[in-house]
């Protein structure tokens, strides 16, 4: 554990989950080869479809919706029902489609081997500090068993703009009914998380599981409070 600067009283802890949590790129890489499985024998047209073909109509409707990505969910929606009207389905079959597609995308998307030591680790911290996950991500808690640590859980899109925004920085202390200053973001993303937790006012812990050097990061701006390497570490604080 080493500290970049004084650690205040703190009242809550709040968490990111993708790769904080639990290692998220197993996972993203089963879901997206399940996902256009799914979709290549959904219909024969879909037959010969790649995942290139969903990569470049996402990265089409963000150049004309900027702000789109901001609800991660709702972009992939989006160009699965986009794609399928490009192949011929009228605008009710491809949003049958589009349904159909993201609730086995959401079914291995949240299908997360979550390590016992977070159990753990939670489960203390939670035993005196209100724990909140804030994430811009579309993984579900309760589908993967850590629903129950978090008081709420806030996500991209339906509250907020996505991290390093403010939005959902903000609305985590005022639903607490904290001052940010008293709050601990714990998260793996020195933009998003670092960043983004402390231009809000709160305090941030940088978990470094991968042996990065903060001196030379491209995405290092602002000074965490803390860094760790391992989660479980956390629990020094209690």
């Amino acid at each position: 554990m080493r500290f970049y600067r004084p650690l205040r009283p703190l009242r809550a802890l709040t968490f990111d989950l993708d790769d904080t949590l639990y290692d998220n790129r197993p996972v993203i890489a089963r879901t997206e080869r399940e996902s256009l499985l799914f979709l290549q024998n959904y219909h024969p047209a879909l037959k010969s479809l790649d995942a290139s073909y969903y990569r470049r109509i996402r990265a089409e409707l963000r150049q004309r919706e900027p702000e789109i990505y901001h609800d991660v969910t709702r972009w992939r929606w989006r160009a699965l029902e986009q794609g399928l009207r490009n192949q011929g389905f009228s605008d009710a079959e491809a949003g049958a489609g589009a349904d159909a597609a993201m609730a086995e995308f959401a079914r291995w998307r949240s299908s997360i081997d979550v390590p016992a030591i977070t159990h753990q680790t939670l489960r203390a911290l939670g035993a005196r500090w209100p724990l909140v996950a804030i994430t811009n991500g579309n993984a579900s808690p309760a589908a993967c068993g850590l629903a129950g640590y978090f008081a709420f859980v806030l996500r991209a899109g339906p509250d907020g703009r996505a991290k390093p925004f403010r939005d959902m920085y903000h609305l985590a202390a005022e639903k607490l009914g904290l001052s940010p200053q008293s709050i601990l973001h714990v998260g793996d993303d020195l933009a998003a998380d670092i960043t983004g937790a402390v231009q809000s006012g709160l305090q941030a812990c940088w978990i470094n599981d991968r042996g990065g050097d903060f001196r030379q990061a491209p995405d290092a701006r602002l000074l965490p409070h803390l860094e760790i390497s391992r989660l479980e570490s956390l629990t020094a604080l209690l």
